[in-house]
């Protein structure tokens, strides 16, 4: 068993849309290679913000191999996520990718509909088997149908010493006293905008929202959050405004999804080549709106902003 324990800021592998349905593969391979030179701790595919949900089987095999491909001559490790709403389809994907040059596997619980106790514990243990010790990252977003509380991830963990980390949204102090008191060593990632709180009280990393719009800026705020607390709280704080002034306004004004605001993000970051659009059959921002992403953020945020791999 791997002693694989997932730290710091990772990346988002975001998919650039051509044409509607088509994935530009080309324009994707060069996204991993600035993603992987921007310091990120390692790179992530299948994330929610990389449409996980709306991908053939092809596709996420071509992702898969681009992605272990460009990262590992780059030297930056990579935690492939395998979730699909088919519980059987996600455990096939981990088998194909078990003996991979894989550091990790991301899981959902079974999403369509939601499994009880006894399901999640017989997942946990199919996932397991499946894996043949490649450490597993449990990812429980705030979409999900059963949002796990910390005894509900703490008895997952203790079917399974594959179970090495979970991803979540975090929570207040109690929630990380549970966390240090229930979780021990598993690793516990939480939303980007809230590790300056949350790295004092446990929070090992974030499977970031932040470096969706700047990479290099994320990790300049996670280690912010060690070296100067106070400033990584005030990054922390004008995040939170540019959340609510921008991000969520747009979600509710115009029924954006969480995957149309994280590429929204990037593709006002002009960190790489990836637009706002979606795959069939969802919408993403337009122009305009991410025009607006990127003025409120070089207002709020240009900190973050500074050291943009491509400032289009």
């Amino acid at each position: 068993m791997s002693g694989f324990r997932p730290r710091g800021i990772w990346g988002a592998v975001l998919l650039p849309v051509q044409g509607g349905d088509q994935i530009d593969m080309g324009a994707l391979a060069e996204l991993v290679d600035i993603l992987c030179a921007s310091g990120v701790a390692g790179i992530y595919t299948n994330g929610t913000a990389a449409e996980f949900f709306n991908q053939t089987e092809a596709e996420f095999d071509a992702i898969t191999d681009l992605a272990l491909g460009v990262a590992g001559r780059a030297g930056v490790p990579v935690q492939i996520g395998v979730s699909n709403s088919n519980p059987r389809v996600a455990r096939e994907r981990l088998r194909r990718i078990a003996e991979s040059d894989a550091v990790a596997a991301q899981i959902t619980l079974p999403d369509w509909w939601p499994p009880s106790e006894t399901e999640q514990a017989r997942f946990i243990d199919g996932m397991s088997e499946a894996s043949d010790g490649l450490p597993l990252i449990l990812y429980n977003p705030p979409t999900a149908k059963v949002r796990l509380d910390v005894p509900g991830i703490a008895r997952l963990r203790a079917r399974s010493a594959s179970l090495v980390g979970v991803k979540v949204a975090g929570g207040d102090a109690a929630w990380y006293a549970q966390r240090r008191e229930m979780l021990g060593d598993m690793s516990v990632f939480v939303a980007g905008h809230t590790v300056a709180f949350g790295r004092p009280l446990g929070a090992d990393g974030a499977y970031s929202n932040v470096a969706c719009l700047s990479p290099a800026g994320a990790m300049r705020h996670w280690d912010m959050a060690e070296t100067d607390p106070e400033a990584a709280r005030d990054v922390e704080d004008r995040f939170r405004r540019f959340l609510h002034e921008t991000m969520i306004p747009l979600a509710r004004d115009h029924g954006l999804s969480d995957a149309a605001l994280d590429k929204a993000m990037a593709a006002a970051g002009g960190w790489a080549p990836v637009g706002p659009d979606l795959l069939w059959p969802y919408s993403g921002a337009t122009p305009g709106m991410v025009e607006a992403i990127r003025a409120s953020a070089q207002d709020l945020l240009s900190d973050l902003m500074e050291g943009r791999a491509n400032s289009s």
